[in-house]
């Protein structure tokens, strides 16, 4: 990945300063004087420090495997479940994108698989769930292959629905497994990397990170800490491709709307302020643009959770409901992506494990599921409630997203 070569200081927009106290009882102050860029761009001795080619890599692999099974679907051929499978697990070289095959990367493994909420347990995870996610995601792609077989999606029925550029497949149930899997991801793999791993203390500040990062001791052969690495790491997984992927389209998308309109530039901002902080060790203020990316990016989440589920009500007068199933099927992953939010001051998510399972059950309860239609619209607008009201915005501000 190629950066522009710019230094810190040439793009100062902000300096600041900040009073601290010492640990013991007399209160010592202490000023930071640094440079805030209006680019995520820092570099060191003429070189950049910054480097997020592994989520740069997983990104891209998600793309691709949206994109094989929109084609497959748009041409109305079955879908290999197989080549998913290898395109999970990066093995069998089944990327066209280049690199992607000799990355040594890969989706599966960071799957749920957080410091905080998958190894020290802090946000309620366990070894027994990170199985049952990746398991359940892997059962997704063989969901796609048999509603790719030819029949045409009914009530009980898997098969596809719509024509050209529409068409699209679904479960017996009307979830459609390719957006349940491609949201589900965004949250159990980038979501929770991003807000339980990387911007997590116990992995930021771990072992001799912290000392080595105020002495800047600089990770052997490269141009950066082992801190200021972790933090990009972050940031890649939510700007680390090129035009806006996954979590980044969505933030433009809430950003779109007038009650939400500063989400982009406050998550923007703090990766950069935090990064900043960072080489100037300012921990204080790292530790306060954490808070604003973990309630920002959790805002997006449950933003477009009930957008998704208020646009997919508004459409289900139309095709005995399948016309709906999309957008449906996009907030069921997003709903997903919930139980991988951090809420500031508790390492926990806004809605634990138990809760966001309730939300998911009652959309595909009833006959058949989503297409229990006579049923559907009043959960829909339970959950909706339940989502807003847990980040004290309306459903009518989620549901004027575009």
């Amino acid at each position: 990945m190629e950066f522009k070569k710019l230094s810190l200081s040439a793009l100062s927009i902000l300096v600041l300063s900040l009073a601290s106290c010492s640990n013991d009882d007399t209160p010592a102050e202490e000023t930071f004087n640094y440079t805030v860029p209006e680019t995520y761009t820092f570099e060191r001795n003429a070189l950049t420090s910054v480097d997020y080619s592994g989520q740069s890599s997983r990104l891209l692999m998600l793309d691709e495997m949206s994109a094989y099974v929109k084609t497959q679907a748009i041409s109305s051929l079955a879908v290999d479940n197989v080549k998913l499978q290898s395109m999970y697990t990066n093995t069998n070289s089944a990327f066209a994108g280049a690199g992607l095959n000799t990355s040594g990367k890969q989706l599966k493994d960071k799957t749920a698989a957080s410091k905080d909420y998958f190894s020290l347990y802090l946000g309620g995870g366990s070894i027994a769930e990170q199985t049952a996610v990746r398991a359940y995601f892997e059962s997704t792609f063989t969901d796609l292959n048999s509603a790719s077989q030819g029949a045409n999606a009914s009530a009980g029925v898997a098969g596809k629905y719509g024509t050209g550029s529409s068409t699209r497949y679904f479960k017996a149930n009307g979830l459609e497994p390719v957006q349940v899997f491609l949201k589900g991801t965004m949250g159990a793999t980038f979501l929770d990397q991003v807000v339980n791993n990387y911007l997590s203390l116990n992995k930021l500040d771990e072992s001799t990170n912290k000392a080595d990062n105020t002495a800047k001791v600089l990770v052997t052969g490269k141009s950066y800490t082992a801190m200021e690495h972790t933090w990009d790491e972050a940031y890649g997984y939510v700007f680390g491709a090129t035009g806006d992927k996954f979590l980044s389209e969505y933030i433009t998308k809430v950003n779109a709307d007038v009650d939400f309109n500063t989400v982009k530039n406050d998550i923007s901002l703090a990766f950069r302020k935090g990064r900043a902080a960072i080489v100037a060790n300012d921990y204080a203020t790292r530790d306060a643009q954490i808070k604003i990316i973990k309630e920002k990016l959790a805002l997006v989440v449950a933003v477009r959770s009930v957008f998704y589920m208020q646009t997919g009500k508004a459409k289900l007068v139309t095709d005995n409901g399948a016309a709906a199933f999309h957008d449906l099927s996009e907030g069921y992953g997003f709903i997903m992506s919930l139980r991988y939010t951090n809420k500031p001051g508790t390492n926990s998510p806004y809605f634990t494990k138990a809760e966001v399972d309730a939300m998911l059950a009652s959309l595909t309860s009833g006959t058949n599921g989503l297409w229990a239609i006579d049923t559907l619209g009043a959960k829909l607008d339970a959950i909706s409630i339940q989502i807003a009201t847990k980040f004290g915005f309306t459903v009518a501000q989620a549901a004027t997203v575009n």
